[in-house]
């Protein structure tokens, strides 16, 4: 199914005020009295800003891994996402209203990507068949409009700022066949759904593939502690070039809205702080957050400095760092994803989204990215996570 078949899925959906008088009383009767969620990647940066603005709201939390890891109002449940049995058995007691579906596993190839994607959230949802699910919430990204990693950016992608209505690519692409894969559920099951599609999202995680945030403290930090410049690793057009960003609590706020009310139902939404900024501005304001001395600063010069070349080096140092702040994490690839910062702060193209469907429907949060950044540094301070 691609995006231009929407509104057929959305035909398949009644609400009580839609149903005959005789079935409606039916329905009303048989609603779920409380929320309960699922959470699936519950530890990752999206999924633990859910998962604590569902908590401070009231509801039952269920947090799925392999693990069943439980935390204060988090109920862990413990299943493979790749094992279709393994889900049935885990869920067969599990009754949750809301799927809040965050997670991916990322492959060798695009065919893998999909192919394991794609099938993690159909055997998801087949196995929730007999749950009263109303709204799956799916995150996906901007690689919806700038093609998967092996493809990122390379061919015609559509003119910036970004809007949902843009068609796809014809690339394929994991989060098309994800996309597929929730509309053909909600069509057979009869649940709402939403697609929430964030920039570089920054937020509180340890364990991440993707985190730029703490990736540019541990940078920092090692800088900082080796007496390295502060050296900016991508492009000329990042540097110069204006770009905006998600921040996850902000993201979790607008997956929340759309779970709860009609104006969010069925739709997919661009997501992203709503201010926009040019790297070559942030990055000094960022390395003095961090505490490094403004001569260590280096902007762009002649050609990207990527930083899984420029930390390789210094990798080794971090164990003794840890130890000497007494940090809880000594192994840097919990806390670095040079790779992932690389391809975002890479990109040769200029990368704005727009967010105006999400205000027209009454979503008018936002965030200052700056600001952003520097209550996540306090927290990760406060976590004994970076010095």
């Amino acid at each position: 199914m691609c995006l231009g078949s929407l509104s057929s899925v959305r035909g398949n959906f009644l609400s009580p005020s839609r149903l005959p008088p005789d079935m409606t009383s039916i329905a009303e009767s048989s609603a779920p009295t409380s929320r309960t969620a699922l959470i699936v990647g519950a530890s990752g940066i999206t999924g633990s800003a859910i998962a604590r603005q569902l908590i401070d709201e009231g509801w039952e939390v269920i947090a799925l891994s392999r693990s069943a890891s439980s935390a204060p109002g988090i109920r862990g449940v413990a299943a493979d996402l790749r094992d279709p049995e393994s889900l049935r058995s885990a869920l067969a007691q599990e009754r949750p209203t809301h799927v809040f579906f965050t997670a991916w596993q990322k492959q060798d190839s695009k065919a893998e990507n999909i192919t394991v994607n794609g099938g993690m959230l159909r055997d998801l949802l087949a196995a929730l068949a007999h749950a009263p699910l109303q709204h799956v919430a799916l995150v996906t990204g901007l690689k919806h409009y700038l093609g998967p990693f092996e493809a990122y950016a390379a061919g015609e992608t559509p003119d910036t700022p970004f809007h949902e209505e843009e068609p796809r690519l014809e690339t394929p692409n994991f989060y098309y066949a994800q996309e597929d894969e929730l509309f053909a559920a909600a069509a057979t099951q009869g649940f709402h759904w939403s697609v929430h599609r964030a920039h570089t999202i920054i937020g509180h995680a340890v364990g991440n593939a993707m985190n730029m945030g703490l990736t540019i403290a541990v940078q920092a930090t090692l800088a900082k502690e080796l007496d390295l410049d502060f050296v900016f690793p991508g492009s000329q057009q990042q540097w110069n070039g204006l770009t905006d960003m998600t921040d996850a609590g902000l993201l979790a706020e607008q997956m929340i809205w759309a779970s709860t009310g009609p104006a969010g139902s069925d739709e997919a939404f661009n997501i992203v702080n709503g201010d926009v900024f040019r790297w070559r501005w942030m990055w000094p304001r960022l390395a003095a957050d961090l505490g490094v001395p403004a001569e260590r600063v280096v902007g762009y010069a002649d050609a990207p400095r990527p930083l899984e070349q420029q930390m390789a080096p210094h990798e080794a140092a971090w164990p003794g760092i840890a130890e000497k702040h007494g940090l809880v994490e000594s192994d840097i690839s919990r806390l670095a994803s040079w790779w992932h910062t690389d391809a975002d702060l890479g990109r040769d193209m200029e990368v704005v989204t727009d967010m105006g469907k999400s205000r027209d429907a009454g979503f008018l949060s936002h965030r200052r990215t700056e600001q952003a950044f520097k209550d996540l540094f306090a927290r990760y301070r406060a976590d004994r996570v970076i010095p």
